[in-house]
């Protein structure tokens, strides 16, 4: 797992260089996905950056599009998009949106408000159960998607369906915009209320390379039921003065302190 440790590595380092360019919010959602972002491209994803159009690759679609710097990352990481793009994030002249876009090679939707990327990866798994495709459709969620009804008739829909070619991944960071999502709208026990609407559930520490390795490779977990991986993980993990913060959602790591935290995370 030695490789996907270096990604998340470079995906918490690109982030905090591109939101403090960019001088835009989220890192704390970026860090808290870091190690389940690595995963994904370097292990389980069969995907292709020489072909990125490929008709049977597998789709990923990041519904907390706000949290699109750490894709970016690992996107270039894995020779989609040039990394000097990267340089450019939210910035005039660059080819990176804020929000993650599907006009950049390898993202499959755009998004942005929250609670729509359930919906579409429910339509692009029921579309290739239709093609007769083994592609597998994957989706990271939010705290914030899960308060979302859209997200809601999503997981119904999927567990009628039987969608055993759909992984819902929820980034379970327990913070939001507004606040830590247990007073916001607490979630309490969600993976007792997935599998009471059909879904077949794991739950993992999200910063555990071996664990998000396990949880990722082994599905379906039940071939006539969608799962869901419920990753506990920790806002702005590896910058321990933000982590767990409602600030770290909109804050940016200032200029005089950039280099310190880079290299703090260089070092862990």
């Amino acid at each position: 797992m030695e490789n996907c440790r270096k990604i998340a590595k470079q995906i918490r380092i690109d982030s905090l260089k591109m939101t403090n360019k960019a001088r835009s919010g989220h890192m704390g959602s970026m860090l808290s996905m870091a190690e389940m972002i690595a995963v994904l491209y370097e292990k389980i994803l069969n995907v292709d950056p020489q072909n990125p159009e490929m008709e049977d690759r597998d789709r990923f679609v990041l519904s907390k599009g706000h949290a699109a710097a750490a894709v970016y990352s690992a996107l270039a990481q894995k020779g989609f998009i040039p990394n000097e793009w990267l340089g450019l994030y939210y910035c005039d002249d660059g080819k990176l949106m804020g929000h993650i876009s599907h006009k950049v090679p390898g993202v499959e939707f755009s998004t942005g408000s929250l609670g729509h990327g359930l919906p579409v990866a429910v339509g692009m798994a029921i579309a290739a159960r239709y093609a007769k495709s083994k592609r597998r459709v994957f989706c990271m969620s939010s705290d914030g998607d899960m308060n979302e009804g859209s997200t809601w008739e999503a997981i119904m829909f999927a567990a009628q369906e039987k969608l055993s070619n759909l992984t819902l991944i929820v980034d379970y960071n327990q913070v939001q915009a507004l606040g830590h999502s247990k007073d916001v709208i607490d979630l309490r026990d969600l993976k007792t209320k997935l599998e009471a609407f059909g879904w077949a559930v794991k739950v993992i520490d999200g910063h555990n390379l071996e664990d998000v390795y396990e949880a990722f490779s082994s599905v379906p977990y039940d071939d006539k039921k969608p799962s869901a991986v419920i990753a506990h993980t920790i806002k702005c993990k590896g910058v321990p003065e933000y982590e767990d913060t409602v600030k770290s959602h909109y804050k940016f790591i200032p200029d005089e302190e950039l280099d310190a935290v880079i290299k703090a995370i260089e070092e862990a």
